[in-house]
């Protein structure tokens, strides 16, 4: 698992299969937890469609303010976060950044 980004106690992650599905997205995790659908995956978050922004919640077990604290936080680091993730996709170690 790539991780890319901490947001407050969650981190944001790809995996580097995720690179042959068809829309990039990012797995959040919330740190700490052991409740979850997918290992302690909390929710999949689509980040593009055809090359363009578009963020859209794919499915999620997170509240209505995480969820919108998570896409506030994605959409304003868009550039970064698909920077990380082809970066990620290469092979390459990432450092994970803190965002807010």
């Amino acid at each position: 698992m790539g991780k890319l980004a901490l947001i407050l106690r969650f981190i944001l992650s790809v995996f580097p299969a995720d690179k042959e599905e068809n829309r990039r997205h990012v797995h959040v995790v919330r740190c700490g937890s052991k409740k979850s659908h997918r290992g302690n995956t909390v929710a999949k978050i689509w980040i593009e469609e055809n090359g363009e922004k578009k963020i859209e919640v794919a499915w999620s077990e997170l509240t209505a303010s995480e969820e919108q604290l998570i896409i506030t936080a994605i959409d304003k680091h868009w550039d970064k976060l698909n920077t990380l993730i082809d970066q990620v996709f290469d092979g390459k170690k990432v450092q994970v950044k803190r965002i807010k």
